[in-house]
C-alpha cells in the first residue's frame, strides 16, 4: 500500500487531470460552436454535467490502465500508447451510455474537437510531470544509516521508484574506511559520528536506519539527538520497505515486528463490520454470477466427462482445515500420482473449457459459498493445501502468521505478484500477505477488490 505521502501525490494528479479533460470538453464547445451557441449549450442545456460525466468515465479509464501507478509509468512510449488505449476505450464506454440515456448526447462535432484536444493536453502534462517527479532535484532527500544487505536493497527499490519522490543522497556506516564507496549508485558519504553535519550539509529529510544494533557502533546518541530535534524523520528501514513496497521483507524482519505492530483492540472493533461487507459482497456476487455458474456447469459437462464441482482441503484461519469448492478446470486423474503445484498457464492437466475458466476466474464462482458459510474472506490470503502449509511452514519463516486471519478469494498478493507455482514464489506472496494482515481494513480491502476487477477485465494471470 502507498504511503500517505505517494496518495496525496495520486489525488492531485487525478484532480489536475479531472481539470485538463474538464477544460477540453468546455473548450471543444467554444471552438466547435461558437461564444454565443457554446454558452447557451453550456448553460441552458447540461453542458457543463455532460463534461463532468466524461470527466468521470476518462479517470475510470485511467485508473483501468494503471496510469496512476507511479511504478509502471517510467516508459513515456508506454505512457503514450496507454493514454491513447485509455481515451478511446472511455469514449467508447460513453457512446454505450449515451445509447442508454439519450440525455447525455454530445454532438459529434465537439466530440472530434474533444478527444485530439484532450489527447494533446493529457501528453503534453503527463510528460511534464513525468519529467518534475523523476528530476534528481525534485523530492525528499534520503541518507541511510548503515551499508549491509538491508541498506542496498532499500536503495534498489527507492531507485526502481524515482517517481514516488525520493531521492537518496548517499550511506553513512560507522567504518572510515567505507567512505567513498560506492554500494549500489549513491556512495558512502561519511561515518555515523558526524550524522549532524551531513544532515546539515546535504539538506536530509529523513534518515532510514538499516544497520543492526551492534554494541559501541550503532549511532544511538547522534540519531537520538537528531529526533529530538524535529529537523528530520528517523525510521526504521524495514518500516520505510513496508510503506514503499507494499509488502514486509522478510529478511528484514524479526518476531518483535509481529508483537509490537498488534492491533487487536481495532481488529475486534471492525471484525463484524468486515465480516458483513465481505459476505454482502459475496451474496451480490453469487446472485449476478448465477447465470454464468450455470453455463458453465453444462460446458464442462459437455467438455468431460466427470463432476461439474470439484472440492479440495485447505488451511483456513488459526489452522483449521475446510473444504474449497471450483469448478472443475482439470482431468478428474490429474493428481493421481499426489498433490503438485498448480500452475496458471500451460498446465497440461487442465480441459478446454477449464483453461478458459481459469484464466477469467470463473472457475472461483462456487466460493461464493465458502464465503457465506464463513470458512472465507472475500479478501485475505488465499488458502493453501494442508500437505504444502507442511513444506512451506518449514522453509519459510513466518508462513504459518498468514494463518492469523481468514483466508481469502483474492488478497494483496494475488493483486501484486504474478501466479505462483513454487517455493519462491510462495515467499514472496507471504510477503504481501504479512502486509495485508497487519494493515488490514475496509478501505484496503475495497482497494483490492477494484484491482481484482480490473485484472479480471484485462485477463491477467495472478
Amino acid at each position: 500500500m502507498a504511503s500517505t505521502r505517494l496518495n496525496v501525490r495520486t489525488l492531485l494528479l487525478i484532480i489536475a487531470e479531472a481539470l485538463l479533460i474538464f477544460f477540453a470538453m468546455v473548450a471543444a464547445a467554444y471552438l466547435r460552436l461558437g461564444w454565443a451557441d457554446a454558452y447557451f449549450e453550456l448553460s441552458e442545456k447540461n453542458g457543463y454535467l455532460k463534461a463532468a460525466v466524461v470527466t468521470g468515465f476518462c479517470l475510470a479509464a485511467f485508473y483501468l490502465y494503471d496510469l496512476y501507478d507511479f511504478v509502471v509509468m517510467h516508459d513515456r512510449r508506454e505512457l503514450v500508447l496507454r493514454l491513447v488505449q485509455a481515451l478511446g476505450l472511455s469514449w467508447v464506454a460513453l457512446a454505450i451510455a449515451i445509447y442508454l440515456v439519450p440525455e447525455l448526447k454530445i454532438g459529434r462535432g465537439v466530440s472530434l474537437y474533444a478527444l485530439p484536444l484532450a489527447l494533446t493536453l493529457m501528453v503534453a502534462w503527463r510528460a511534464g510531470a513525468h519529467w518534475l517527479l523523476g528530476h534528481p532535484g525534485v523530492g525528499e532527500k534520503i541518507l541511510i544509516v548503515g551499508s549491509g544487505a538491508s541498506a542496498v536493497e532499500v536503495a534498489r527499490e527507492v531507485l526502481e521508484r524515482r517517481d514516488a519522490g525520493f531521492r537518496i543522497v548517499g550511506f553513512v556506516d560507522s567504518r572510515p574506511e567505507l567512505v567513498g564507496q560506492s554500494l549500489i549508485n549513491p556512495r558512502v558519504i561519511g561515518v555515523t559520528d558526524d550524522l549532524p553535519q551531513i544532515v546539515r550539509r546535504e539538506g536530509v529529510n529523513r534518515i532510514v536506519v538499516a544497520q543492526a544494533e551492534r554494541r559501541g557502533q550503532f549511532p544511538t546518541r547522534q540519531l537520538l539527538d537528531l529526533s529530538l530535534s524535529g529537523d528530520v524523520h528517523i525510521e526504521e528501514c524495514a518500516s520505510f520497505y513496508e510503506r514503499l513496497t507494499g509488502r514486509v521483507s522478510l529478511d528484514m524482519m524479526r518476531p518483535s515486528w509481529l508483537i509490537f505492530s498488534s492491533r487487536a483492540r481495532q481488529a475486534r472493533r471492525s471484525a463484524v463490520l468486515r465480516a458483513l461487507f465481505h459476505r454482502g459482497v459475496a451474496f451480490v456476487g453469487a446472485v449476478v454470477s448465477l447465470p454464468i455458474a450455470l453455463l458453465t456447469a453444462a460446458l464442462i459437462k459437455l467438455d468431460s466427462p466427470g463432476p461439474v464441482f470439484y472440492s479440495q482441503e485447505r488451511v483456513g484461519k488459526n489452522g483449521r482445515t475446510f473444504r474449497v469448492y471450483k469448478f472443475r478446470s482439470m482431468r478428474t486423474d490429474a493428481e493421481s500420482d499426489g498433490p503438485v503445484w498448480a500452475s496458471r498457464e500451460g498446465d497440461a492437466r487442465t480441459t478446454r473449457v477449464g483453461r478458459v475458466i481459469r484464466k477469467i476466474r470463473v472457475d472461483e464462482i462456487p466460493q461464493f459459498w465458502n464465503i457465506l458459510r464463513g470458512d472465507m474472506n472475500f479478501v485475505g490470503p488465499r488458502p493453501e493445501r494442508p500437505h504444502f502449509v507442511k513444506q512451506l511452514a518449514e522453509e519459510i519463516p513466518f508462513y504459518e502468521q498468514r494463518h492469523l486471519i481468514p483466508p481469502g478469494l483474492t488478497g494483496w498478493a494475488q493483486i501484486k505478484y504474478p501466479y505462483g507455482a513454487s517455493v519462491e514464489d510462495a515467499r514472496q506472496k507471504l510477503q504481501y500477505d504479512l502486509f495485508y494482515i497487519k494493515n488490514q481494513s475496509l478501505v484496503l480491502d475495497a482497494v483490492i477488490l477494484f484491482e481484482t476487477v480490473k485484472t479480471i477485465l484485462f485477463g491477467r494471470g495472478t
